[in-house]
């Protein structure tokens, strides 16, 4: 599929001491993140973590309360939305009903009186695999079209960074899964920058090439999604970036490679390398996936961590793999999952079992499960007290 030199390359984006408060809450407290041209871009995190207010803020849609955002090295904190080179996809398409699918993609182009907006839009709709309906109104596209649509409205702006709001959210798993590969494919293609928002990890991981974990207004963790997987820093990326089983312990000893963690009277090591803390209290974890079920003790060697016996709680059963979950006394409930590669599960409920991983397979973290968190909780009546006599003498003053 050829452009013909249809996009500009994309530009770099940077964000230097951003603060943005609202009446009785800060949203976000002080976010510094700079993303290359040319990247994809994913800010993932739960709703409320302030995402979809930093990418407001890239847009122009939110003033900043304090700190700058640079475009391509261009100060544009203080421009209008339209006087940025950046363009929204959000997760309403937000086509125009009564508009062909040509009609839409050129829209933009017309109020601007760009020269051949057809041609222009015809070109975007290719690059999309869509100029063969170019005739038909939105309508009459199935969704993952429409926001195929969507994109292509976007991209014939030439904008240098591409913003993508949820995109996918109304789509089912189907779509979505292929409109991932679409997507990914197409800023391979145009080069442009894409910063795209979401809360979907899967999505994130599948699409982008560096991760941003935001939460509570910060970001917790950035980096290529393999990374951030195997070695998450904290207990919040370990838990919301997929599964995790963590155990919290007292380091007993410790070598040049590894050090040995007390859980509950059984030792765990963990690589020094692959550990953020190395003395004192020590969150310790390992992914579910990465565990092996036996009937069995393993025998026990200097590269395995074994847990048992313990006894089966719950079997799940999710097509590709199946959910384990294992009661194991002093240290609490495992997940393990076990690929399918029988026919029905390989240990029924009730069953006693033992639960081994590869200690290179392990992670430590730089906090600990039982610190509170740095914000009290949302659903506290003191946070929200006071968020609501900040908001009302804000309204005494205005």
């Amino acid at each position: 599929m050829a452009t013909g030199g249809f996009a500009e390359s994309g530009a770099d984006l940077e964000l230097v001491g951003i603060r943005k408060e609202f009446p009785g809450f800060t949203a976000i407290e002080s976010l510094d993140l700079t993303i290359p041209a040319g990247s994809f871009f994913a800010l993932l995190g739960p709703s409320g973590c302030g995402k979809t207010t930093t990418l407001r803020l890239v847009a122009g849609l939110e003033e900043v309360t304090s700190g700058r955002i640079l475009i391509g090295g261009k100060d544009v904190t203080a421009t209008k939305p339209y006087q940025r080179p950046v363009d929204t996809v959000f997760q309403s398409y937000a086509l125009f009903p009564h508009m062909s699918i040509l009609e839409n993609v050129a829209f933009g182009l017309r109020r601007r009186k760009i020269a051949d907006a057809t041609g222009k839009a015809h070109e975007a709709l290719r690059l999309v695999e869509l100029d063969h309906l170019a005739g038909r109104k939105p309508a009459q596209l199935s969704g993952g079209q429409q926001q195929r649509v969507a994109l292509a409205r976007a991209i014939v702006n030439r904008p240098a960074l591409l913003l993508l709001d949820e995109p996918l959210g109304a789509l089912d798993l189907k779509l979505r899964r292929q409109m991932q590969l679409e997507l990914k494919s197409v800023q391979s293609e145009v080069g442009l920058t894409f910063l795209h928002v979401t809360h979907d990890q899967e999505e994130a991981m599948t699409m982008a090439d560096t991760v941003a974990v935001m939460n509570r207004g910060r970001i917790e963790q950035l980096g290529a999604p393999a990374v951030l997987y195997e070695l998450p820093r904290t207990v919040f990326v370990a838990n919301f970036l997929g599964q995790s089983n963590l155990f919290t312990g007292n380091v007993v000893g410790s070598t040049s490679t590894s050090i040995t963690v007390d859980v509950g009277g059984t030792p765990i090591v963990v690589p020094t390398a692959r550990s953020h803390r190395h003395s004192g209290t020590v969150t310790v974890g390992v992914r579910p996936e990465k565990l092996q079920l036996a009937f069995d003790a393993p025998t026990a060697t200097s590269a395995l961590n074994i847990l048992g016996p313990g006894r089966v709680v719950d079997v799940s059963f999710s097509g590709v793999s199946t959910q384990y979950l294992i009661a194991v006394p002093g240290i609490g409930t495992i997940v393990l999952f076990a690929q399918n590669m029988v026919v029905g599960p390989v240990a029924t409920e009730g069953a006693e079992v033992w639960v081994s991983w590869q200690v290179e397979h392990g992670f430590g973290l730089e906090d600990t499960a039982e610190e509170e968190s740095r914000f009290p909780a949302d659903t506290d009546t003191a946070a929200l007290a006071t968020q609501s006599e900040a908001l009302l003498a804000e309204l005494g003053e205005g």
